[in-house]
């Protein structure tokens, strides 16, 4: 019986070690484009373990709890192959033809159902079979003639090359042609020609899945490529150093969330005593946000002359901008410092406050001066009303901007990091230098976060101590 049922056994047991090695490999990679390969996975398992539980040489040596369950395993695995089988076929559709594999599909699950039903109640898995063998070979003959004709290939198939799949789909067809024929005639066909056949299918599915897998993994390169030198282009926007100003030291973090982000920090140094410090961060994250950072960047250049006006950068700045944003908008903060005259002024434009320690009394205060957002709206933003605050400054006082990626991110219980916390650690900081308190402050919005969690917003901090 062994050696009659030899070349079945090697076949199911090839069938299965593929479909297992399909599965975990595109569970290891867990990237687009394998989905394609998991269905593969399934139906070549679900085909081997059928082929392996009609052989009675397999069942002979299995135990009798085992040999029970044979029975309902053959029944859902020849009701629910044609399931699996259109879904894998599904990744390689657009338009129409998509829509008529799910109509298969949802056809194929509601028999299959229906068959395991019967099966559990009559004891007989054959009540459907003809249905699903008949909804089988329908969407089977549809899928080789949009196949064969490339009219319809190039309208409703994506394949890198249709020409390893149709031999495949072609030695198949024969196979089956074959087989029902033989049946009919009641001719003896060989079994090893359903296994032959089911493999020369999937092996030309596969080709086409790790071709599809490629191309993917090769525009994923290309795009993480083009990623990594956006980063370093706005990276380079950004001030590669502090001002020299006299009697004052600046420290500056920025961290992206995604490879770009959407905060942006510029100083506008006018002598050795003055110099004007702008903060601001675009809605959304990635590309859409740092394109619009990198107009901030060029807008900066029209207003560097009123540098010492807080208002009027920001009103310039907001009529260039709003004719540039479409479903974003900005928010930001601007700090123009006077050494020599001892003053400060400030003015925002919806952006969080401004922080201020007092060496002289110890006291931290928040200075809040904000107009509208930038954004589109000429009717507003131009005209925009940006209340500006005069300030004193003497020895040991500290100004604090930042974005609110500072203050949003949430721990495991939902809890924000907060205005609170970010007060605390100035207080518990006020002596350390603006650099120390700068890594002391990223430290712990980081520990804040769940350390499964990636980095949940851009954060800028910029820091000023005046001497």
């Amino acid at each position: 019986m062994l050696r009659g049922q030899i070349a079945g056994i090697v076949l199911g047991t090839v069938f299965v070690f593929f479909g297992v090695a399909a599965c975990f490999i595109a569970a290891i990679r867990r990237r687009s484009g394998v989905r394609l390969v998991v269905w593969l996975g399934i139906w070549s398992a679900m085909y081997g373990v059928r082929e392996l539980d009609q052989l009675s040489a397999v069942n002979a040596v299995l135990p009798n709890w085992m040999q029970v369950s044979v029975p309902y395993l053959n029944t859902v695995t020849s009701y629910m192959i044609i399931v699996v089988s259109t879904l894998a076929f599904l990744d390689l559709t657009i338009g129409k033809l998509r829509l008529f594999l799910w109509g298969v599909t949802f056809a194929g699950l509601g028999i299959g159902l229906a068959g395991i039903v019967l099966f559990l109640t009559t004891g007989s898995d054959e009540k459907l079979m003809p249905e699903n063998n008949l909804l089988a070979a329908c969407s089977l003959m549809v899928s080789v003639t949009v196949l064969s004709v490339p009219r319809l290939s190039r309208k409703f198939l994506v394949l890198p090359n249709r020409a390893v799949l149709i031999p495949g789909v072609f030695v198949f067809v024969v196979e089956a042609l074959y087989t029902n024929l033989s049946r009919t005639l009641h001719y003896q066909s060989f079994h090893i020609l359903d296994s032959l056949g089911f493999a020369a299918l999937l092996f030309s599915f596969s080709y086409v899945a790790l071709q599809m897998v490629a191309v993917s993994e090769r525009r994923l390169l290309a795009i993480e490529n083009e990623l990594e030198i956006a980063r370093q282009l706005q990276f380079s926007i950004l001030p590669s150093t502090v001002p020299e100003v006299e009697n004052i030291r600046i420290a500056a973090a920025y961290q992206p969330m995604t490879a770009v982000a959407g905060d942006f920090y510029e100083f506008l140094p006018v002598d050795q005593y003055r110099a004007g410090f702008l903060i601001a961060d675009v809605s959304g994250h990635g590309v859409p946000a740092a394109l619009v950072a990198g107009m901030i960047k060029v807008a900066m250049q029209s207003v560097a002359a009123w540098a010492q006006e807080p208002a009027e950068v920001l009103r310039r700045l907001g009529a260039v901008l709003s004719g540039m944003l479409r479903e974003q908008y900005v928010s930001a903060a601007y700090l123009w410092i006077d050494t020599e005259a001892r003053r400060a002024r400030y003015s925002a434009a919806g952006h969080p406050p401004l922080l201020c320690w007092r060496a002289a009394d110890g006291r931290l205060a928040r200075i809040e001066s904000n107009g509208m957002l930038f954004r589109v709206n000429p009717a507003i933003v131009p005209d925009g009303d940006y209340p500006v605050r005069d300030l004193s400054i003497g020895p040991g006082d500290r100004f604090v901007l930042y974005t609110d990626g500072i203050v949003e991110p949430e721990n495991l219980a939902g809890e924000s990091f907060g205005d609170h916390r970010l007060e605390q650690i100035m207080r518990a900081n006020r002596s350390r230098p603006a650099a120390e308190l700068s890594e002391s402050l990223l430290s712990e919005v980081r520990s804040w976060q769940p350390a499964s969690l990636s980095q949940q917003d851009d954060i800028t901090l910029v820091i000023i101590d005046v001497l």
